[in-house]
């Protein structure tokens, strides 16, 4: 262990923990001790402090005994004339800084203070502002610097970390040596689907200055999110990974062991330092090597070789003027490139021949109007895709037809009508497979940079920017990623490939016929198919890799918790990887009919959970209901006054019936816990029949997050149809109704909820 890199973590580790408690200090006095603690919309208390010591806090006064365990886990600087490993004090030095850094955070929210703008350790000038008067980086890319990620994020986020479409996360601290180099590395990490977190400044200039200045768009979208220009905002993507550990883990507050192996083994991230490393940055790269998080610095610093905290090497020195490459652009690939290969990440990349940058970090980019080239689908036109199978002489593989006119003559910022048609044979493709391969049409198309891409089917938005047709791309580009994406993910069944892309009136109006009859077969379809009319349904163990006792049962009338899998999805799925995440399972021997219990679904639940769940019901939710890992959703949850249940949508934030907000629940309902009365669901599944219908069903619900009434108003609604009750829908609360269990039972009382009339549920 270096003495060097012991010496400075070790300092920066005491100066951070006396700044920490002269803050509390100051706070306690002018604030009181029972002042409110907490980060919004996160629902592990201060998750840092939570995950590692156990402590719920909730006012200042509790933070007093966090900073006493910082402080019991310093060490003396090593003096100059010995020398020990130092290793273990190095560690106990950087999880002091994390906890204090975490105070000093949780003080600054108390003072309305954004990150990054309290005196201390800081950057000059604090927050920046954009030329138009915006502050740069925040969620939606132009809003304020972000504190912690919310759960609603975190979760959003969940699907794409179990599947491997985000193999990581880095945590850029400091400044690159250019702006240039500065894009080149985030734009590399963008190409491998890697979530970017940025920090820290060098002598009060950021890696999020450089970005901005370069009109790099930034926030929950773009993968990019910049947290604050002070080292001690890195506490926000450590709160990230702790978080990670108790959503998808299922690990407890406290639980410091379990949640830093969950990281080492689980969570792939490291961090990159860019620039001068001072003390507080020692320090702060102490705590995340407890996480099995290396450091990757550009300039020369000691090296520690691996000891078996990190996978490999827990800091690499890798000098940026000393790497070879032709230019400073390829010597920033390079050390992209070795942060990869010293975290261990398993990157997937697909070549695509287009002229902008490519790769899953692009699909949530939003091109705005005044950025906007041509849009398709929308307001003022009309797209749709449709991918069909055909014999294998139809398709000439590779071949890319425009049909119609290209957008050259369209006015700036002007629409057209357009349409992708995809052609496809191979001698393992079946029909069944054509919806599932369609829907991948959305995240290939929108992995280009500068493209948007919304909804699907008939329903299809696209947006190109001008910056993207100024570098070249065209119609024939669409074509082109489908091709590439289609033959890369999807060879076992594909062979070959051909897309029309087609702007000429008549044959668009002709193909959009056609495929709205394509549409209408596929949905009936699933809608004939019951529980009871197969034999087998299917495991998800996506999750698994992050929820280790948790396994997806689906069924014909109830997908994927995460809401992107349903039977038909997974029954896909097995055919093109029968080694994958989707497999058959026989019902077995029925064991309730009522709930949906068989043997054969708890046998393979017993096996696939280590032995942690014993038995599940597929309709219930009083009664072994099904596990989550926190991909779901919506949370179903018991209100026992009402006798009935609410729904409560990922993306609402609002306070609950039950007196907890969807954050606070998530807690309860992942992780592969089972807890009868709670449990996480995908939000078509409340249109199923089969819908909790051991406990009453659809009828059940009492009070529905608002957001799930408007977007899905015309499902639910022939589902109260369905039920023999049209008016349903208007007697289920919602929180513009009421937030409070008694205000609750006033409405359902005076709008006659049948909830209130049906028999007890426990």
């Amino acid at each position: 262990m270096s003495r060097y890199i012991a010496t400075r973590a070790i300092r920066g580790a005491n100066l951070i923990v006396q700044e920490a408690d002269a803050l509390l200090s100051k706070a306690l006095q002018e604030k009181g001790a029972d002042c409110p603690v907490a980060f919004p919309n996160t629902a592990y208390y201060l998750p840092t402090i939570y995950g590692m010591t156990g402590r719920e806090v909730t006012k200042l006064d509790e933070l007093t005994p966090v900073l006493e365990h910082a402080k019991d886990l310093l060490h003396p600087v090593p003096a100059a004339q010995y020398w020990t490993p130092y290793l273990g004090e190095t560690l106990d030095s950087g999880m002091s800084t994390l906890l204090a850094a975490e105070i000093i955070e949780a003080i600054r929210f108390v003072y309305g203070e954004e990150p990054g703008r309290l005196a201390g350790f800081h950057a000059t000038g604090s927050s920046f502002t954009s030329p138009d008067g915006d502050v740069a980086g925040g969620p939606g890319g132009n809003g304020r610097l972000n504190g912690p990620i919310d759960d609603v994020q975190l979760r959003a986020w969940g699907i794409q970390l179990v599947d491997g479409r985000m193999p990581g996360f880095a945590a850029i601290v400091g400044c690159a040596k250019s702006n240039e180099v500065a894009v080149k590395i985030v734009r590399e990490l963008q190409k491998r689907n890697i979530l970017i977190f940025l920090c820290g400044n060098v002598n009060g200039r950021s890696v999020i200055h450089q970005l901005q200045e370069e009109g790099v768009e930034m926030g929950y979208d773009t993968y990019i999110v910049p947290f604050g220009l002070d080292t001690l905002s890195a506490i926000y993507p450590i709160g990230f990974a702790t978080r990670s550990a108790l959503t998808f883990g299922g690990m407890k507050g406290g639980q410091a062991k379990d949640i830093l192996q969950y990281n080492r083994q689980r969570v792939f991230a490291f961090v990159l330092a860019l620039g001068e490393v001072d003390d507080l940055k020692y320090a702060a790269a102490a705590g995340a090597i407890n996480y099995g998080f290396p450091v990757i610095a550009d300039t020369r610093i000691p090296q520690i070789l691996p000891t078996g905290v990190t996978t490999y090497e827990h800091v690499i020195s890798m000098p940026f003027n000393e790497i070879e490459g032709k230019d400073d652009l390829e010597r920033a690939e390079k050390l992209v490139q070795k942060c990869i290969e010293t975290r261990g990440v398993k990157i997937k990349m697909t070549e695509v021949p287009i002229p902008v940058p490519y790769g899953s970090a692009f699909e949530g980019e939003v091109v705005r109007k005044k950025d906007m080239r041509v849009e398709f689908g929308g307001k003022y036109s009309r797209a749709f895709e449709y991918l069909r199978m055909v014999d294998m002489d139809q398709v000439e593989d590779g071949k890319i037809e425009i049909i119609g006119p290209d957008f050259a003559d369209v006015p700036e910022a002007g629409a057209m009508d357009m349409s992708i048609l995809v052609e496809v044979a191979g001698r393992k493709m079946q029909k069944d497979f054509e919806p599932v391969l369609e829907r991948q049409i959305h995240y290939f198309i929108n992995g280009a940079s500068g493209v948007q891409h919304i909804g699907q089917r008939d329903i299809t938005w696209i947006r190109i920017s001008k910056a993207a047709a100024d570098k070249g791309f065209t119609l024939k580009h669409f074509g082109e990623i489908v091709h590439a994406r289609l033959m890369a993910d999807f060879g076992a069944i594909v062979d070959k490939v051909q897309v029309k892309i087609i702007t000429e009136p008549t044959l668009h109006a002709e193909w959009l016929q056609k495929a709205r009859e394509a549409y209408d077969y596929r949905n009936n379809r699933l809608a004939d198919m019951t529980d009871e009319s197969v034999e087998e349904f299917y495991t998800c163990t996506l999750c698994q890799s992050f929820a280790p006792t948790h396994l997806c049962l689906v069924s014909p009338q109830r997908l994927g918790l995460c809401g992107a899998y349903n039977y038909l999805d997974c029954a896909a799925s097995y055919q093109i990887n029968p080694t994958g995440p989707n497999q058959p399972v026989r019902k077995g021997m029925l064991i309730d009919r009522e709930k949906g219990i068989y043997a054969g679904l708890n046998e393979i639940t017993q096996q696939k959970s280590n032995g942690t769940v014993q038995e599940v019901s597929m309709y219930s939710i009083m009664t072994s209901p099904m596990t989550a890992c926190g991909c779901f959703e919506c949370i179903v949850m018991l209100i026992p006054e009402a006798n009935g249940v609410m729904v409560v949508s990922r993306e609402d934030t609002s306070m609950t019936p039950a007196g907890m907000t969807f954050s606070t629940l998530a807690g309860m309902a992942g992780g592969g816990l089972q807890t009868p009365g709670v449990m996480g669901i995908g939000k078509y599944y409340l249109t199923s029949p089969k819908f909790i219908s051991a406990d009453g069903g659809f009828s059940r619900i009492v009070w529905m997050s608002s957001v799930l009434k408007q977007t899905m108003a015309a499902e639910l609604q022939a589902v109260c149809e369905r039920e023999g009750d049209p008016d349903l829908l208007s007697k289920i609360a919602d929180e513009t109704i009421c937030t409070e269990v008694d205000d609750l039972l006033v409405y359902l009382e005076a709008t006659g909820h049948p909830a209130l009339m049906m028999e007890p549920m426990f």
